[in-house]
């Protein structure tokens, strides 16, 4: 796996190895107790591949500038502050294999500084008077808020259909994908139809990358380290499964309709869902799907004329679903 990001990396290894010291000076604090938080925050990070979007799309059409820099660094300060509010909600005191904020310092304390990463995200743009990526921020974060609020809505109510989870994951996921390509070139170029063109690119890569994830849900749980039916057991209704309830005959869409509602702890019951999930081609057809986003950004890319950065986005694209977790 490594290799594979590291040679999507090889265009902008420098600007990566430069961003993570101009990440950390983004976060830091005057409060003591922020900054033990913080310095946490960078020694378990992540790929950071959303960093890797912004840098990749300012090279595919110009260089990159201090802005792009900073655009990476708003974009990861989102990302970051969303992941520590995530498991306060979820309840998950893992992250990463590593413990996560909650887990260490309390719910109170993960919360508030959710909150201070959001704001310096908002102020690294104000500070340096560039409102455009002020924009795509700020839209950014509601979209995600209202992406999580609408998931919620609909899994009290299990009423979810396919054109409300294509909503759900464009908002929650694939937004965040697109501010990265969408930050980028504005970072470095003024042409807005351009940035739109990008926009357009990141959200059909965000929408494969989350499709790709609930499809791990079905998948051996050896391979990737998530448990089997996980999402069945928080009631979350994915791709494969609004498929395959939907094509259904109306005595199977009853019974496992309460496997989900009533019996989603029963791990016999869940792993017979799973398994008609897999026999009434639910994956097939979500993997069609994903697949599909993968050949709308393709074709978008292709637009452009060959280059480093557009090779690594092109494997970026291919990683995205590939991934083995």
């Amino acid at each position: 796996m490594s290799t594979v990001v590291e040679d999507i990396k090889r265009p902008i290894a420098g600007e990566m190895k430069l961003f993570e010291q101009k990440f950390y000076e983004s976060m830091k604090s005057s409060v003591p107790l922020l900054d033990k938080v913080t310095r946490f925050i960078v020694t378990t990070k992540g790929k950071q591949m959303r960093p890797m979007f912004v840098f990749l799309c300012a090279k595919l059409v110009g260089e990159v500038t201090e802005k792009t820099f900073r655009g990476a660094s708003m974009i990861e300060l989102i990302h970051t502050a969303t992941l520590v509010h995530d498991d306060v909600v979820d309840e998950s005191y893992k992250r990463r294999n590593f413990f996560s904020i909650n887990a260490l310092w309390k719910n109170k304390i993960a919360v508030l500084v959710g909150d201070y990463l959001l704001a310096k995200s908002v102020l690294l743009s104000t500070d340096n008077k560039e409102y455009d990526l002020l924009s795509v921020i700020s839209r950014t974060i509601r979209e995600m808020s209202e992406g999580e609020l609408l998931q919620l809505e609909k899994a009290r109510k299990l009423d979810i259909t396919e054109e409300v989870y294509y909503e759900i994951i464009r908002q929650k996921t694939a937004t965040l994908i697109a501010a990265c390509c969408e930050v980028g070139v504005l970072s470095t170029s003024t042409d807005a139809a351009l940035a739109e063109k990008m926009k357009d690119f990141g959200t059909y890569t965000g929408m494969a990358f989350q499709i790709k994830d609930d499809l791990f849900d079905y998948l051996s749980s050896n391979v990737i380290g998530k448990p089997v039916g996980i999402d069945i057991k928080e009631q979350k209704m994915t791709l494969p499964l609004i498929y395959s309830l939907r094509e259904a005959s109306e005595k199977d869409r009853k019974y496992h309709f309460q496997t989900i509602k009533r019996y989603n702890t029963k791990s016999s019951r869940v792993k017979e869902l799973i398994n008609f999930v897999k026999e009434s081609g639910g994956l097939t057809y979500a993997v069609e799907v994903m697949e599909s986003y993968q050949q709308k950004a393709k074709a978008l890319l292709n637009e452009f004329p060959d280059s480093e950065a557009k090779t690594s986005l092109h494997q970026m694209l291919d990683y995205v679903i590939e991934r083995k977790f």
